[in-house]
């Protein structure tokens, strides 16, 4: 695979594509986040929708699943006024032999402007950007192990939201973050908003060794990892990205690593807790923190639709 120096911005250094987190200056993330400010009291209108990309057709590629990730990628489009395609990848042309590029040329060729996608492999959607017309633009929904950028911008929108300012924030990341593209979208995002402390939790078997030149801590010990946090980012056990024998049980994977209200009050008294989804109650997270006061995971879910929407009208040129 063949990586171009940032494709993701024009050479005026403007957002054109969104594969990554990675490498995108502090301003730009700021703005993706200013813009979804914006965009959330859109859901609370008797109609909602502004016309930013009427006229603009939006093709949703999902070659792995996720109906919640689409979903909301469907709606932040309709809300912009977008015609929305969803494509059922899994029983399309790419099972039939087509190449990717292949595929992507051919709706292309139906006069798409935006292609989100969601793929298996890291940096697909990357081959992608790179073969796209110039008027056309790639938002990655999530590749492999690679990266979920819009994941990790709503992450940073909700925590901007409720502790205001990155500077003083300690953040811990807990659990499966060997196959969590979230968690290394939500360290680099969080390392160039300034966050001092961001630290990795999770068994030996789950943390890569090679993390400290993200400036991150790794701990193995929840209670330690999460000791005076402000925020702490619950991931989920990827099982169908494990290979072999990385864990015991997800019982003894609960007994260290879930997220109990007991465990919880090592963080700071008014720490918040997030998670991606979907959760696994009783796995990475117990019931009574997941309804907890403490928990804004549901308050994730609906700034997603205005981080999406914030990324859409910014890489089209729509933001004004």
């Amino acid at each position: 695979m063949l990586y171009r120096r940032n494709p993701q911005l024009n050479k005026n250094g403007e957002l054109i594509h969104l594969l990554s987190t990675e490498g995108l200056p502090k301003s730009i993330l700021l703005h993706i986040l200013d813009t979804a400010a914006n965009f959330a009291s859109v859901g609370d209108r008797e109609v909602k929708k502004v016309p930013l990309l009427r006229g603009k057709s939006v093709f949703n590629l999902f070659f792995e699943n996720s109906t919640r990730t689409r979903t909301t990628f469907e709606i932040a489009a309709t809300r912009l006024s977008a015609d929305v395609i969803n494509l059922d990848i899994a029983r399309s042309s790419a099972t039939k032999g087509e190449s990717l590029l292949d595929t992507i040329a051919n709706l292309s060729a139906m006069a798409a402007d935006l292609f989100v996608v969601r793929h298996s492999e890291s940096g697909a959607p990357y081959l992608i950007a790179q073969h796209v017309a110039p008027h056309v633009h790639v938002i990655n929904a999530g590749d492999g192990r690679h990266a979920h950028p819009t994941q990790g911008l709503l992450d940073m929108y909700t925590i901007r939201h409720y502790k205001k300012d990155f500077s003083k924030l300690s953040v811990a990341i807990v659990g499966d973050v060997l196959h969590s593209r979230v968690a290394r979208s939500d360290i680099h995002a969080l390392t160039t908003l300034g966050c001092p402390d961001v630290r990795v939790v999770g068994p030996k078997t789950l943390v890569p060794g090679d993390l400290s030149h993200m400036g991150v801590r790794v701990c193995h010990q929840l209670e330690e990892g999460i000791k005076d946090c402000d925020v702490v980012i619950m991931l989920r056990l990827q099982n169908e990205r494990m290979n072999g024998a990385l864990l015991p049980s997800a019982q003894e994977f609960f007994k260290s690593y879930g997220l109990t209200q007991d465990k919880l009050k090592h963080a700071k008294p008014d720490a918040i807790v997030m998670h991606p989804g979907p959760i696994n109650r009783g796995v990475e997270i117990d019931s009574a923190v997941v309804d907890g006061k403490q928990s804004v995971i549901l308050p994730q879910v609906t700034f997603g639709i205005a981080v999406r929407m914030a990324v859409m009208s910014i890489v089209s040129g729509n933001d004004a």
